[in-house]
């Protein structure tokens, strides 16, 4: 056995890369309290202190520090960087560039928008890097529109299908950078090799040489973590001897990643556990103290909370709050039914107490109403004081993915180093009812964007004529929204291949292909609409339905009455089952989402009125929330419907965000963290896949919007769809829509 692997239990981990047979040998699941837990040392205060300096610097300068215009990002375009002069405070070094928060240029998605990110905020862009990147290097973005058919384009012009990753990083791809530390540099490229070496022995198809180009690029992406780490001191060539460097390697393993690609989601994935068992063999072996084992946590996550990139103004208005998504997981059930909470996931969530609220990184609890008691209570106190949390139900997804699965974005599950998956944006079913309605014609452009199938001319609407016309309306959109995916993610293998993070998958990889749902409830109280009261049209001069005037009640989704709710699972159920008929690219298994992060405004503007109710140009209601005004029935009702939707069906997930009143959980926080837990408890044990919780009032999000110079809302973060943000870094136009997002008062 390595030393480095001394008094760890044997496996088949030792002999093949399988860090999940690791853990499952060797980790220690914790059933006690967070009274154990320590405070920041005082490095971490210094640190703290200096970031959040630069944090308020960056705000003053319009949300950018720095910006490179003159380099090129790559694994080792910089020589090693720290964040302040004394070197020996950090316990966890590397930075993306050569200064903290300073962003970098990354043009292998796109020129423009490269370019775009640099003007945006006063730099100016090389003049040698655009004529490289125009006249001799071809790009993600311009191969994509080289190769966009008129219809596509039409129907992304017109936001139909909208969000696509064709001008920026698709993301959602999680490099198991656990492997460094278990396994060293060495043993990783030895493995590459052999596939390397078994790959196309027989007949030379695209397939073949595809791969066997992309294992040569992953080859070379290991070698340039070696040379990025060796610049810090640190050989990664061997696996990591202790804890210190179990954190260190891992996170050389990620900063490759983020050095490299800026996508729209850059997951850390499942490191706790992974890294609590170093932890635990170093205390054994007193070389280590649960202070040190603290800090070590609190400087990696603060390395998380530091990771930037450039973005371009529409990317902002889809993504408000500068999000990044450096997702991890803490907690959830192995598949023998052994609680797999650590110490190490009381340790994460403390960074929250020690550091403070912060949207990265994007903290998720994989929830049982299992796992350990102490452990549920302790993640709920925090959730009532930072709601900096969300929760992902490991009940159903564990049977799916196995207990060695990260979450990838905001809630999609991908199995950790086995699995990627590409990333789809968003088909706004909202939009698709209208066109059915309106023969195909866009309600706001008036171009014939869908097929032109006949309007319907009546003065009222006929329920199984809308379903008929709704039907064939979402098999063309389907039809197009799987093509068009299939384009761009054959764009960005080509000209923009994630070789850092491909490097700690396995080779013979498993794929996803990603779709996803906006304007879900608004359909699903328009069908409800028109089948339960009386829906009138109202057209304009060129007979387009502009307005509708609804006669008499109807039932709303999110208020726990089978009547709406099941429209909503009928909704998920077709539009999923019509995606599968296509084709996906590199046959891909096809998933969906009802996702929409806080492009809901962005996809609302786009979106005339709709039968429900909805003005034209309103926010669509976020993820697979209720329509906003439509739960009257209190949290526990609205929770019911949603847990209602079958995760089977939207295997990317289906994304929940609540504000409660912190009334509404009890008078003190012992009482409220009790009533959280057993809400958590209910609501998951029905098999609802997330929930993103909020509590504080609307007063305090009013006086947050008008005051964001206190001190008090410089670090203030709130879940919005999938993701945390601080508030205050959000458009004014998200955090009207935030504010007015139901908060439940009562339960």
């Amino acid at each position: 056995m390595n030393k480095e692997w001394r008094n760890f239990n044997e496996g088949h981990w030792m002999s093949d890369v399988n860090v999940r047979d690791f853990i499952q040998k060797n980790y220690t699941p914790y059933e006690g309290d967070e009274s154990f837990l320590e405070g920041p040392s005082e490095a971490t205060n210094k640190l703290w202190d200096t970031l959040k300096a630069l944090q308020k610097e960056e705000r003053k300068k319009g949300g950018v520090l720095d910006m490179e215009t003159e380099v090129v990002s790559s694994i080792t375009a910089y020589k090693a960087s720290y964040m302040t002069s004394d070197k020996s405070l950090e316990k966890v070094v590397g930075l993306q560039t050569d200064k903290p928060l300073k962003r970098a240029f990354m043009p292998f998605g796109g020129i423009k928008m490269a370019e775009e990110a640099c003007t945006t905020y006063g730099y100016t862009p090389s003049q040698d890097l655009h004529t490289i990147f125009t006249k001799y290097h071809k790009t993600h973005n311009q191969g994509v529109f080289d190769a966009y058919t008129p219809e596509m384009k039409l129907a992304r012009h017109s936001k139909i299908i909208t969000g696509l990753p064709d001008t920026y990083g698709r993301g959602r791809i999680v490099g198991d950078y656990r492997r460094v530390a278990l396994y060293g540099i060495d043993f990783l490229i030895s493995k590459k090799e052999e596939d390397f070496a078994n790959c196309g022995c027989g007949i030379m198809t695209d397939e073949v040489i595809r791969l066997r180009e992309e294992i040569t690029d992953q080859i070379k992406a290991l070698k340039e973590m070696k040379v990025m780490a060796s610049d810090y001191g640190f050989d990664i060539s061997k696996p990591a001897n202790n804890a210190k460097e179990a954190f260190q390697w891992l996170y050389f393993g990620y900063l490759a990643a983020i050095k490299t690609q800026n996508g729209a989601a850059m997951s850390v994935g499942r490191i706790s556990t992974f890294l609590d068992i170093y932890i635990e063999r170093d205390l054994k072996e007193g070389t280590l103290t649960e202070k040190d084992a603290q800090e070590l946590v609190d400087h990696l996550v603060m390395k998380f909370r530091m990771v930037k990139f450039a973005r371009i103004p529409s990317y902002n208005q889809l993504f408000s709050g500068d999000p990044v998504w450096a997702t991890l997981e803490v907690a959830g059930l192995g598949m023998d039914g052994r609680d797999m909470v650590t110490k190490n996931d009381f340790r994460f969530l403390h960074t929250l107490e020690n550091m403070g609220p912060s949207p990265e990184p994007n903290l998720t609890v994989l929830y049982s109403s299992k796992i350990s008691e102490h452990f549920k209570k302790y993640a709920s106190k925090i959730s009532i004081t930072t709601s900096s949390i969300q929760y992902e139900n490991d009940d159903v997804m564990r049977p799916i993915w196995g207990d060695d699965y990260s979450i990838c974005c905001c809630v999609s599950a991908t199995q950790t180093g086995k699995e990627m998956q590409f990333f789809g944006a968003r088909a706004n079913l909202a939009k698709c009812l209208l066109y059915a309605i309106n023969g195909g014609k866009d309600e706001l452009n008036k171009k014939q964007v869908g097929p032109e199938y006949a309007p319907i001319t009546s003065e009222y609407l006929s329920y199984d004529e809308v379903m008929h016309k709704y039907d064939l309306m979402m098999d063309w959109l389907a039809g197009l929204y799987v093509n068009t995916l299939n384009l761009i993610q054959y764009m960005h293998d080509k000209y923009y291949y994630e070789a850092a993070e491909m490097a700690l998958i396995d080779t013979d990889v498993r794929r996803t292909f990603a779709t996803g749902i906006a304007g879900f409830s608004h359909v699903v109280d328009s069908l409800s609409a028109i089948k339960y009261a009386k829906v009138k049209v109202i057209r304009d001069e060129d007979g387009i339905a502009k307005d509708f005037e609804i006669e008499g009640d109807f039932p709303r989704y999110g208020n726990d009455d089978d009547r709406a709710d099941d429209i909503a699972v009928w909704l998920l159920k077709t539009f999923m089952t019509k995606i599968r008929k296509y084709h996906t690219y590199r046959n891909s298994e096809p998933t969906t989402s009802i996702l929409t992060i806080t492009s809901n405004v962005v996809y609302g503007k786009a979106t005339g009125t709709l039968p429900d109710g909805r003005k034209a140009g309103e926010p669509l209601a976020p993820g697979a929330n209720p329509s906003y005004g439509a739960e009257k029935s209190g949290l526990l009702a609205s929770l019911n419907s949603l847990a209602k939707l079958p995760y089977e069906y939207a295997l990317d997930g289906i994304s929940n965000t609540q504000t409660i009143s912190p009334s509404a959980l009890g008078h003190d926080l012992k009482e409220q963290t009790n009533n959280l837990v057993n809400i958590l408890d209910g609501y998951f044990d029905q098999g609802a896949h997330h929930l993103n919780v909020n509590v504080f009032g609307t007063e305090k999000l009013i006086d947050a919007m008008n005051h964001p110079e206190k001190e008090e809302y410089a670090n203030f973060t709130i879940r919005v769809s999938g993701y945390a943000v601080k508030f205050i870094d959000l458009t004014k136009e998200q955090q009207l829509d935030v504010i007015s997002r139901t908060c439940h008062k009562v339960l």
